[in-house]
Formats: structure tokens, sequence, C-alpha cells
């Protein structure tokens, strides 16, 4: 799709560009545009990664970047929902959107739609950690872990499905790297490992990041190259008029932009709707905390069974799972947090689970044909930028560059094709 190039809208003048939603897309966005001589404003409602941006797992895996909906995951689902400590939860009151979201997403999780959308997460994850580097090297003063995501199981045969799932990823074309380990070689790499782990799997090639602390750091760097950053700031509506477009906020003063881009996340349907956006997009929302341990671990554990993933965030141990569909703004729920830990305990050994802190919820914007949604709308100069699912941290600065490049020179990056948001 060709849109007018941002520079020949702008009348000679430096185009601004307003961002909506301070987390990693949104904010990757921003940078990107900076690089490309556009002066930006981000407004959030809250804060700085308040959103899904904060709490994640931190995880750059461009290895494990994949649509939800591969055929297991539905077998999976239908026997989690008998399961009160799943990591999977559906309210017993489900509302007609999340039906509607839930049937649509069932009928996507065959072999030929994973293929298919698998296609299209290629291209975006080719470009995942080199996006970071250029993200560091412009001076986002936040460090990027490299270590390898290690994959532990109770149980031998127990490998063979997430095995059979790396066999689907290199047939669409990824070279994935991921060798096998036994137990003993398992926690002689990661000690913190129960003497009930018997297999393991290292996947290479992966990093990893204090989302917080990256996302806080990206924002620094946008401020520190003239961008401002507006907190507290509600938006309720979009107006356009000869000027550009305006974001109208509560209590507040409205910003006025050459153009928009709408980064908001598990929120993103409340103001892209009424710009022609209608894919069905929920809050999956993921729960995590930290705790103490009696010996570093020095990189990612993921328990793919139990789906509980652990990043090591200075000197505590992030532990988070769940995928909750409840909306965005509902309260934390204490239950979840209790089953991620009776899951997680048997599989930690040296794990202080009393000293609990830094508890969390977050929603991903989980689509339902399990692509984001980056590009212009119906709207002229009003664009989206999420979607992402449980990728976000992986692809939101490829999305934000890729998106800048659009924004600023009209033509659509090949990457973006398939991401359009009226499609």
């Amino acid at each position: 799709m060709q849109t007018t190039p941002l520079r020949a809208a702008s009348s000679g003048s430096q185009p601004h560009v307003v961002v909506v939603g301070a987390g990693i897309v949104g904010l990757s966005t921003a940078w990107f545009l900076q690089e490309r001589g556009v002066r930006v404003s981000v407004l959030d409602r809250t804060g700085v990664a308040a959103g899904a941006s904060w709490g994640n797992a931190g995880w750059i895996s461009p290895g494990m970047s994949i649509p939800l909906s591969e055929p297991s995951v539905l077998r999976y689902g239908l026997k989690a929902l008998r399961d009160p400590d799943s990591p999977l939860f559906v309210p017993v009151k489900v509302e007609r959107e999340l039906i509607g979201f839930l049937l649509g997403f069932a009928r996507r999780c065959t072999i030929g739609q994973w293929q298919k959308a698998m296609q299209h997460y290629i291209p975006m994850n080719a470009l995942a950690i080199e996006s970071y580097e250029l993200l560091r090297a412009g001076g986002v003063d936040s460090p990027v872990h490299d270590a390898p995501l290690m994959a532990a199981f109770l149980e031998e045969s127990d490998r063979e499905a997430l095995e059979r799932e790396f066999d689907l990823i290199r047939e669409a074309g990824v070279a994935l790297q991921a060798d096998r380990l036994t137990g003993d070689e398992l926690r002689a790499e990661v000690p913190v490992l129960s003497q009930r782990v018997a297999a393991g799997i290292a996947i290479r090639g992966q990093r990893y990041i204090h989302p917080g602390r990256f996302v806080e750091a990206l924002a620094d760097s946008v401020r520190s190259r003239g961008g401002e950053i507006v907190l507290g700031a509600d938006v309720k509506r979009l107006r356009q008029g000869p000027g550009g477009i305006t974001c109208e906020l509560v209590g507040r003063e409205p910003v006025r932009g050459d153009a928009v881009v709408l980064a908001t996340g598990a929120w993103l349907p409340e103001l892209a709707r009424q710009t022609g956006v209608r894919t069905l997009l929920v809050g999956g929302r993921g729960y995590s905390f930290s705790v103490a341990t009696h010996q570093p671990v020095t990189g990612p554990v993921y328990f793919p069974v139990q789906r509980v993933a652990c990043t090591p965030l200075g000197e505590r141990l992030r532990v988070g799972g769940t995928m909750e569909f409840r909306g965005p703004d509902e309260p934390m729920y204490p239950g979840r947090v209790e089953a991620i830990v009776r899951t997680a305990e048997p599989l930690l050994d040296g794990v202080d689970w009393q000293d609990r802190q830094e508890t969390w919820v977050g929603a991903r914007p989980v689509t339902v044909d399990n692509l984001p949604l980056v590009g212009p709308t119906e709207q002229p100069g009003v664009w989206v930028a999420g979607g992402h699912g449980m990728w976000g941290i992986t692809l939101g600065p490829a999305t934000g560059r890729l998106l800048a490049e659009y924004v600023t020179e009209g033509r659509c990056p090949e990457p973006l094709k398939a991401l359009d948001p009226l499609r």
C-alpha cells in the first residue's frame, strides 16, 4: 500500500509524529522515527513500560517467535480448561467478543494456517536482534545479554513435542540450532534446576533483557534526542483537520501531529476501531514475580509442559506464566500467582518462594489470526502498531524500525505487507 511520505506532507517543516503508547513498540517507533529526522511526542495514560513491556520474561527469541495457532495448542487448551492450576484461564462468564475471538482462533489451529502465518514471522524475526543492536549503538544504555534459552523437562519423552515444533520451524525455513542435553548436563549449566529434571534442550542464538529497565533506557534515549514523553495523557479520540491529527486528551490540552501512531497494546481497539481496524484483538494476561535464589542463574529457563518462564534479572529470578483472558484493566487475581508457585516449586531448588517481590499482571495483545497489526488505517495520517501477542519484546524494535520507514517513505516494507491492519 502506498501512502503520502510524511516529509512531503509536512510543508517543508520538520514533521511531527505523535505516538500513543510508551511500551517497547511505541518507543521503538518513536526512536526510529527520530533516526529519520522526525520530531516525536509520546503519550501514555499511565507510564513508561506500564503494560506488558514491564513484567514479561524479557526474551529476544527469534527462534521461538512463532504463531500461537499450532494444532497442539488447541488440544492443550481443551485439556487445560479442566485443570484449576492450568496456565490457560478463560472466565466462566465469557463476553460475546471473547467467544468470537476463541472460535476464530480455534479455526486457525491447523498446520496449513500455522505454516501460512509462519512465513510472515520469518522476515520480522530476521530483523529482531539486529534492531536491538541498532538501538544499543544509538545510545540506549541497557544491556542485551547473549545466552541460550534452556528448555527443561521432567520426562525425556516430554522433549519430543518441542522437538516436533522445532522441525516445523526448520521446515518453514528457519535455521534453528537446538541441542539435546541430559538432566545432569542441564543442571551443570543451570544448577538451580531440581533433581527431578530429566532432560533439556539448549536453544542457541537467543538474547534476553531486563524489560522494564531496557524500555526505561529507550525512553531516556528518546528524550535525550529531543523527543517529548507525556505521561498521564489519556487519549479519548482522534480528530483530523487541515493542520494534521489532533489527539484529544481527558482533562488536558490536546496534542497535534502530522501523523499519529497507535501503539497501545491490549487497549489498541479503543482507538483503532475508530479508524477502521476490525481484526479481533484481546488481552491475554500474563503474571510474574521475582524470587531470591541461593545461587546465580546465568540465562533464561523455560518449562514448556508447565508453561513457566524464568529469567535472571539482576540478583533475582523472574518467574512467570499464564494466559488469562480477562479485561486488561481488571484487578490481579492472587490465585493465578499461587498456581504458578505450585507448578514451579518442584522444578527449582534453592529458591526462596516466600520472598516474592514485584508481583505483576499485564495484558499481551493477541490477534485472532496470530499476526500483528502494523501499518496505515482508513483515517489518513493514523497508523497502528500492535498485536504481537507474546512476542512484543522480540519484535518491538523491528516493528518500530519498519514502521518508521513506511511512515517517512510512503512505501510498505516487504515484511509489513501481510500485517496490514485493514486486512
